[in-house]
């Protein structure tokens, strides 16, 4: 016999059995759990009954009363809604970052979400010509928009754009040289580094001129008969300012076609229309770098290009071929689903029509400073409401960021709702944060950001249409 149950030892019934706990299948049969078993799948519901039960069962003994049944109930509810929800929420990005890498980055227009859904909902002519019968190249979907967009003869699709920057240059720089500035050896997020990707693609690095100034004849004076790469990697997420210099694309790809060699250029965000037509600084083209003699050029899908995440290689049908043939494109190849929403978004641009209208990242971009005013006018009453009392709301002028990596020295007028704490001691990090926590925790989370002791939304990225269900949500909160 336990000594915990023998006769005389003073203890009571419960410190006997401090756990009387209902059966799972006793729970199961409860209304409300029967109900969201209906909803939910009983396996799912069943699950987190286990689970709360295991957990009042690992409470100390003696030390805490057993949970009620009803207590069991909520928390197996709440646990069975949470385990059926999506990991991959929805928020409201009030950081002032358009292009947020950690948000998703580009949000897709109307016409993407419609051709995304439609190729969920039905087979499409992936890799299949409709006319001859025969087995197709899904790069067909593509690549006729893209040379049309970008002045190039060939083009392909990888999954994202380091991705294409390691497929071209394992196929077409393996066991050769590669030529670089010292000042483009780039480094973006998730430790991408553009020496790691040359040794993983077999590729030797031969580092040219120095981290501020680069000479057209530090590239000549490197060029041997090992080399077949000369590769520019566009400054798209820092800057060098001060005494510097650096080649052009025309320099660079008459330099190569001097030697023989490829010229490459990693763009990055890829803009594929002048922005300056917006007001907003121009970023590099892949028109441009094409035009002056680059071989290959890559850009994202998913930065100003305002599509799905997607790695675009551009190029001479010769240099486009070689890369296509090369084993990895396979293991690199987006889905369908990709491709229907990429091919939506270029035919966007390729009607030149009302694009700041179609493409969400355009209409947050070129939105003026006066209407993200408005817009913080119609929430800032609901957001300092929410906070407390213990805030005090401004209007300010602020600078949004566009985001990962473009243009990463310029900064949009734009405007927000600071929210200060009225005593100087609630100025403290801990109480902006647990009042930042405050508004994650809500049913859409809203993501702001500190600065100079207070919390700051920036309305840029707050369109129209969500206005609404937005400042519904914060007056639910309060109650």
């Amino acid at each position: 016999m336990s000594p915990s149950i023998l006769p005389g030892s003073g203890e009571s019934e419960v410190q006997k059995n401090p756990r009387h706990l209902p059966s799972v299948d006793r729970l199961l049969a409860t209304p409300a759990l029967s109900a969201l078993s209906e909803t939910l799948g009983r396996g799912l519901v069943k699950r987190a009954i286990q689970a709360e039960l295991a957990s009042a069962r690992a409470q100390p003994s003696g030390h805490t009363d057993p949970p009620s049944e009803a207590l069991i109930i909520d928390r197996a509810q709440a646990r069975a809604q949470k385990d059926a929800a999506s990991r991959l929420r929805g928020v409201i990005n009030l950081t002032g970052t358009v292009i947020h890498t950690n948000l998703g980055r580009a949000l897709l227009g109307e016409e993407a979400i419609d051709a995304v859904a439609a190729a969920m909902r039905g087979y499409r002519a992936l890799e299949f010509d409709i006319e001859s019968g025969e087995r197709g190249d899904r790069d067909n979907v593509i690549e006729e928009l893209l040379c049309r967009l970008t002045g190039a003869e060939a083009a392909t699709v990888v999954n994202n754009c380091a991705a294409a920057v390691l497929l071209a240059l394992v196929a077409l720089g393996a066991r050769k040289e590669v030529l670089i500035s010292r000042g483009e050896q780039i480094e973006i997020g998730g430790s991408f580094r553009m020496p790691d990707i040359m040794r993983a693609a077999n590729c030797k690095l031969i580092e040219v001129g120095t981290t501020n100034r680069t000479h057209l004849r530090d590239y000549r004076d490197a060029i041997t008969e090992k080399s077949s790469l000369i590769v520019k990697a566009h400054r798209s997420n820092y800057a060098v300012t001060g005494f510097t210099s650096e080649v052009g694309d025309a320099e660079l790809g008459a330099l190569a076609r001097e030697h023989g060699l490829l010229y490459m250029v990693d763009l990055g965000s890829g803009a594929l229309v002048d922005l300056s037509q917006w007001g907003l600084p121009r970023e590099p083209l892949p028109a441009d770098s094409l035009s002056k003699g680059a071989d290959v050029v890559m850009f994202s899908g998913d930065k100003l290009l305002g599509g799905p995440q997607a790695g675009i290689i551009v190029g001479s049908r010769l240099a486009i071929d070689r890369i296509k043939r090369h084993p990895l494109k396979r293991a690199l190849r987006v889905s369908k689903l990709v491709l229907a929403a990429l091919e939506a978004t270029l035919r966007v641009y390729d009607s030149g029509h009302r694009l700041p209208e179609r493409l969400p990242v355009l209409a947050m971009l070129t939105r003026s400073q006066a209407a993200i005013k408005e817009a913080c006018s119609r929430v800032a009453g609901p957001l300092a409401a929410f906070a407390g009392d213990s805030f005090e709301m401004q209007i300010v002028d602020c600078a949004s960021q566009i985001g990962s990596g473009a243009l990463p020295e310029e900064r949009l007028p734009s405007a927000a709702v600071m929210l200060r704490p009225k005593e100087r001691l609630g100025r403290s990090g801990g109480v902006l944060q647990e009042t930042l926590a405050k508004f994650r925790r809500l049913p859409t989370p809203v993501i702001g950001r500190i600065r100079d002791g207070a919390i700051i939304f920036d309305c840029r990225c707050l369109l129209p249409a969500e206005e609404a269900l937005f400042i519904e949500q914060l007056r639910l909160g309060e109650t």
